[in-house]
C-alpha cells in the first residue's frame, strides 16, 4: 500500500492558480455589502445599531448608532464589528473612508478595521475621533496595504456615553479606496521614544505604542494604532533578546541588545535597549504555614486577599510608577520605579490582623545605596467604620536606614506588629512603601501577615 500511495503523488503544475478573495471595497453603501455581518461586543447594547432611511449622507440609508446613557440596563456602551468571514483582498486600497455626523459634538473612543473576533492580526484603530453635527468625511489609512490579501474585519467601533449621557452617531458611504494621496508614512514604536530597560533572563515584555502616521491631501496628519503584524521587528543581538512578530521581546541571555522596527520599508521611530543582568534570583520561598496563621496580601505561596490596587497614584504628590506587573520565571513580582511613596490598598473588605504577630515582606533594591537612603513601611487602619476619614483612622511606620539595606539582593523583613504603634489593627486597609525619593527602584514579593 505504501508504494501505491507514493506512486500517486503529484507536484504542482506551473499553471496552477491559487484561490483569491473578492476585492469588493464596499462596506455599507445604502446597506450591507455582500457577506457582511453585524456582531456586537459582549456587554454592549445589542440594539444600538439600526439602518436609518431618513438621516443619511447620500443614497437611501445610513448606519445609525444610538449610544446608551450611563446605567442603561441593556448595555454600558455601543460597540460591534462588521466582518466578512469569507475574507476579502484589500491590498489594492490605501484607506478606509466614510462620512459621519452626530447629534452633538463628541469624541468616538475607537473606530477602525481589522477586528474579526479572532486573531485581529492587522487591527487598525483611530482613537478619540472628534465628530460634530455636520456631515464630515473621515479617512483611516492602511499602514501597509500589501498585508491585507485576506482580511475579514472590515469595520468596527466602540463608544460610551459622553458626560453620562447617550447620543446618536450616523455613518454612511463606508468603503475602502485607493486615494493615492496617503503620504509621508511615519511609523513609531514605544510612541517614538528611545527607552532603556534593565531586566533578566526569562522575562518577556510586549512592545507598546505601535502607531503609523500619514499625511492626507487636506494637509492633516492622521495617526492610527497599528497591530504588531504590520511591523518587522529586529534585535541587534538575538543571543540576548529575541522579538517575535507579535512584538513580544524575550530575554534569553546576558548583555545588551536594541530592538527596532520597520513598517513597509520605513524605519520606525523609537527603540528599546535591553540591558539583561543575567539570571534572576527569586525571592526566598515562604515557609509552609497553616492557612489560619497567614493573611497574604501578595504572594504566590498563599491565597491572597482581594486587593483594590498596588499603586494608588496619589496625584499630584506621588511619582511612583509600576505595580504588580512583573513575572520572572513564573514568579509574580511587584516592581516600583521613581519611588517616593506608594500604597497597596485592600478596603473591600479591610482585614483584621489583631491576632497576627508579624508582617513579612521581601524587597530588593535595584540601585546603589547611599548614606541617608531609607525605606519606610507604613500600615494604615480605617477604623471601626471601615472607610477612609471619619476621625477614627490610624497609622504607624517602621523605618529601615541605609545601614540595614543592601543592593541587588533580597532582603527578608519580619517586622513585629508591635513595632507599629497605632490605635487599631482590626480594619487594616493599606501598606505603604516610602523612600522620599532617596531610593528609586525596588522589587517586592511575599507580603503577608502571620502568627
Amino acid at each position: 500500500m505504501g508504494s501505491l500511495l507514493s506512486g500517486c503523488e503529484r507536484g504542482l503544475s506551473g499553471d496552477a492558480e491559487f484561490a483569491t478573495f473578492p476585492k469588493n471595497p464596499d462596506v455599507f453603501i445604502d446597506g450591507f455589502s455582500s457577506g457582511l455581518e453585524y456582531r456586537p461586543f459582549a456587554g454592549s447594547k445589542f440594539t444600538a445599531f439600526t439602518v436609518d432611511n431618513q438621516t443619511k449622507y447620500a443614497g437611501s440609508a445610513a448606519m445609525r448608532f444610538d449610544i446608551p446613557n450611563v446605567g442603561d440596563p441593556n448595555g454600558a456602551f455601543a460597540g460591534a464589528i462588521f466582518p466578512d468571514m469569507g475574507g476579502r483582498d484589500l491590498s489594492g486600497y490605501d484607506a478606509l473612508t466614510f462620512w459621519a455626523k452626530a447629534s452633538q459634538g463628541a469624541t468616538i473612543n475607537e473606530i477602525g478595521f481589522g477586528n474579526d473576533f479572532g486573531e485581529n492580526k492587522y487591527l487598525v484603530t483611530l482613537n478619540n475621533m472628534r465628530i460634530g453635527t455636520a456631515w464630515t468625511q473621515y479617512t483611516i489609512p492602511i499602514p501597509d496595504p500589501s498585508k491585507l490579501t485576506y482580511e475579514k474585519g472590515l469595520f468596527w467601533y466602540a463608544e460610551g456615553p459622553e458626560g453620562g449621557n447617550g447620543y446618536t452617531i450616523w455613518i454612511d458611504e463606508v468603503k475602502f479606496e485607493k486615494l493615492g494621496t496617503v503620504a509621508q508614512p511615519r511609523p513609531s514604536i514605544l510612541n517614538g521614544e528611545d527607552k532603556t530597560e534593565q531586566t533578566f533572563i526569562g522575562v518577556s515584555t510586549t512592545l507598546t505604542g505601535l502607531t503609523q502616521t500619514f499625511n492626507l491631501s487636506s494637509g492633516q496628519d492622521v495617526t492610527v494604532a497599528a497591530a504588531p503584524s504590520y511591523f518587522t521587528f529586529s534585535s541587534t543581538d538575538v543571543d540576548v533578546a529575541q522579538v517575535n512578530e507579535n512584538g513580544v521581546v524575550s530575554i534569553v541571555g546576558t548583555g545588551t541588545a536594541t530592538i527596532t522596527a520597520v513598517l513597509n520599508g520605513v524605519k520606525a521611530k523609537g527603540s528599546l535597549t535591553i540591558e539583561s543582568l543575567g539570571t534572576f534570583q527569586n525571592a526566598p520561598t515562604p515557609p509552609a504555614r497553616n492557612a489560619a496563621d497567614v493573611i497574604s496580601v501578595f504572594s504566590d505561596a498563599y491565597t491572597n486577599i482581594p486587593v483594590d490596587f498596588y499603586n494608588g497614584y496619589f496625584a499630584p504628590f506621588q511619582t511612583t510608577l509600576g505595580g504588580a506587573d512583573l513575572t520572572i520565571n513564573g514568579d509574580n513580582l511587584i516592581q516600583y520605579t521613581n519611588l517616593n511613596f506608594v500604597a497597596t490598598e485592600f478596603k473591600n473588605p479591610t482585614i483584621n490582623v489583631s491576632s497576627m504577630t508579624h508582617l513579612h515582606v521581601d524587597i530588593q533594591i535595584r540601585e546603589s545605596i547611599d548614606p541617608g537612603d531609607f525605606i519606610s513601611i507604613e500600615l494604615g487602619d480605617f477604623g471601626a467604620n471601615g472607610a477612609f476619614g471619619g476621625g477614627d483612622d490610624s497609622s504607624a511606620r517602621v523605618q529601615f536606614t541605609s545601614g540595614s539595606l543592601s543592593s541587588n539582593q533580597w532582603i527578608s523583613l519580619d517586622i513585629p506588629l508591635s513595632s507599629f504603634v497605632m490605635a487599631s489593627k482590626a480594619n487594616l486597609a493599606q501598606i505603604f512603601f516610602i523612600s522620599d525619593a532617596t531610593i528609586s527602584t525596588i522589587l517586592v514579593d511575599n507580603m503577608y501577615f502571620y502568627k
